[in-house]
């Protein structure tokens, strides 16, 4: 009976080996054939039952159930299950970016429409033909902001500017109109105007209103849509075919299909594929952290419904203010450039009899003001925003994990013998890798060239800090397309470019800016324009100048006695 005892335990390997390990020659293969087919595949090299495995190039070269073709067909489905399930998985980014960037675009284009129509309107009610017949300088000033905020290389502070600047010549034009001013003559009133500041200082607060509203609105719609492309391009992997078909289609051709791969090989496997898609993840927390913030100045101090909202209240009481002060301002301008010529058929009249007859300008009353988007509010949006963003950071870092987690694609945490461990069934021993690039070193399922960086991978990286950067800069009120000739520029008549405390009405204290020593008005304040009889706008032109009225010299004591008078009288001019 010496033979028994090894005659049992070889029979019994035999059973354990049929039931947990290696697939024996003569078993069907009918499963594999049937979930092959449901795949969309033919049957016809499927095999009937197992085969020797020594013409397959990925899966263990033991008995089988597929045809050298029938593993190549499998490997290139393990990829477009792979690329589908980091589809399914990043889903939720790709909806969020794509629907957030057309709301938000839709909300603010209709703001800016809304802003303009309001004014028109209202104006057109209040001054009349007064403004029909100068409507051009405020549909200019509307076409600049649509350009800016659409990505146009545009200058706020220059729009801004150019703005008051022809508003101030058509306003002193309309509370003198019993005099014709030459183009040089109104060249000279807007270099008086940087020291008499006729409109006060409504174009310094409607230039931070608009300007950090924009920014922060235009870098906000800008962000979301690099949020939407780096996800289009991050979801794009393709070379890791080996270890996704030895995980999931592997036990199909040996004859377990319905066997998943266990959840520490599919780990290995995902970090490997995955370890470039990881090393966003710093870079990715930062650009989230960066949406999340302009999103709340865009509720708070950046409001950009307020700022839509104040563009036509700012400039009407603007104008108003240069009315209610037009005989001191036109005095000033007289003595510094000169008396004008007299239009044909007026006789000379003071100032203040010039502007008796006229249609006062006012402000509006609050049911005038311009309404916000119909059906639409700035608050939820940013609200239903931010809640989208706080799970979204570290998505990348964690996306094995979420695909692994899946019961469709591997086995559950808890069952660690009954999984495809890579070779049979049963437990799973090589420990789960780190994250990103340089962990994967020893992963044994993958081999990874860490030698050679992703280039894609670098380029989505360098995407996402110019995407920051941008949107930290719009924080402060900063374009990065125009931060240094606007910063220097920021304190002019449109005053857009400076760098900018929370100072809106009803969220802190207004502190305001340094101020500058006055200035000459001899001196040019900005580069004279063109005028274009053609078209609607003055073209800057670059290197000429207009020479300031100039003033006989005279050298006697008389000379003295006035110098003395204007130092007098000099803080009246500021």
């Amino acid at each position: 009976m010496h033979w028994f005892y090894p005659l049992v335990l070889l029979c019994t390997l035999a059973a354990l080996s049929w039931t947990w390990g290696p697939v024996t020659a003569g078993r069907s293969c009918s499963e594999t054939r049937h979930v092959y087919a449901e795949k969309g595949y033919s049957t016809n090299t499927a095999p009937l039952t197992q085969i020797s495995g020594e013409h397959l190039r990925l899966c263990p070269q033991d008995y089988t159930c597929c045809s050298s073709q029938m593993e190549e067909t499998l490997a290139h489905q393990s990829e477009t299950d792979f690329l589908s399930a980091i589809d399914d998985t990043s889903q939720f980014l790709h909806t969020t970016f794509t629907q957030r960037h057309r709301k938000f675009d839709e909300f603010f284009r209709e703001l800016i429409d809304l802003s303009e129509k309001s004014m028109n309107q209202m104006f057109t009610k209040t001054y009349g033909r007064l403004f029909t017949q100068n409507a051009n300088v405020f549909q200019e000033l509307f076409v600049e902001l649509r350009r800016y905020y659409s990505g146009g290389s545009v200058s706020l502070t220059e729009v801004l500017s150019e703005f008051w600047s022809r508003l101030v010549e058509r306003v002193f034009s309309l509370v003198n109109p019993q005099y014709q001013f030459s183009d040089e003559y109104l060249e000279c009133v807007n270099k008086h105007a940087e020291q008499l500041q006729p409109f006060g200082d409504l174009p310094r607060k409607l230039g931070l209103q608009v300007s950090r509203a924009f920014i922060a609105a235009r870098a906000l719609v800008q962000g979301l849509a690099t949020g939407r492309d780096i996800v289009n391009k991050a979801a794009k992997v393709h070379w890791c075919v080996r270890a996704l078909m030895r995980q999931w289609y592997c036990p199909l051709c040996r004859g377990m299909p319905s066997l998943r791969p266990c959840h520490a090989l599919c780990l290995n496997v995902m970090k490997g594929c995955l370890a470039n898609t990881a090393d966003l993840d710093t870079e990715w927390n930062n650009f989230i952290d960066a949406l999340y913030q302009v999103s709340e100045k865009l509720e708070g101090p950046f409001n950009m419904e307020l700022a839509a909202d104040s563009i036509s209240v700012k400039v009407s009481e603007a104008i108003m203010h240069m009315q209610e002060n037009s005989i001191a301002t036109s005095t000033k301008v007289f003595q510094g450039c000169g008396s004008p010529r007299l239009a044909p058929g007026r006789s000379r009249r003071s100032p203040k009899e010039s502007g008796g007859n006229r249609r006062p300008f006012r402000t509006f009353s609050p049911e005038e003001k311009p309404t916000t988007a119909t059906g639409t509010n700035l608050d939820r949006l940013v609200s239903e925003l931010k809640e989208r963003l706080r799970p979204m950071r570290g998505f990348w870092v964690s996306l094995p994990h979420t695909i692994c987690n899946d019961k469709n694609v591997a086995a559950d945490v808890t069952n660690e013998d009954r999984c495809w461990n890579g070779q049979a069934r049963g437990r799973y021993l090589p420990d789960v890798t780190g994250d990103g690039l340089m962990s994967q070193i020893n992963n044994p399922e993958v081999e990874v060239d860490m030698a050679r960086p992703d280039v894609r991978t670098r380029q989505l990286i360098m995407e996402l800090r110019v995407a920051t950067n941008r949107l930290k800069h719009a924080q402060a009120g900063q374009d990065t397309d125009f931060m240094d000739s606007e910063v220097e520029e920021g304190s002019g008549s449109g005053g857009g470019g400076e760098r900018y405390s929370d100072d809106w009405p009803g969220y802190r204290p207004y502190s305001p800016p340094y101020s500058k020593p006055p200035l000459n008005p001899q001196t040019p304040i900005k580069p004279p324009r063109v005028r274009d009889r053609t078209g609607s706008k003055w073209n800057r032109s670059k290197g000429q100048s207009i020479s300031a009225v100039s003033r006989p010299a005279f050298f006697s004591l008389a000379v003295l006695f006035w110098v003395s008078v204007m130092v007098t009288v000099a803080p009246f001019w500021r």
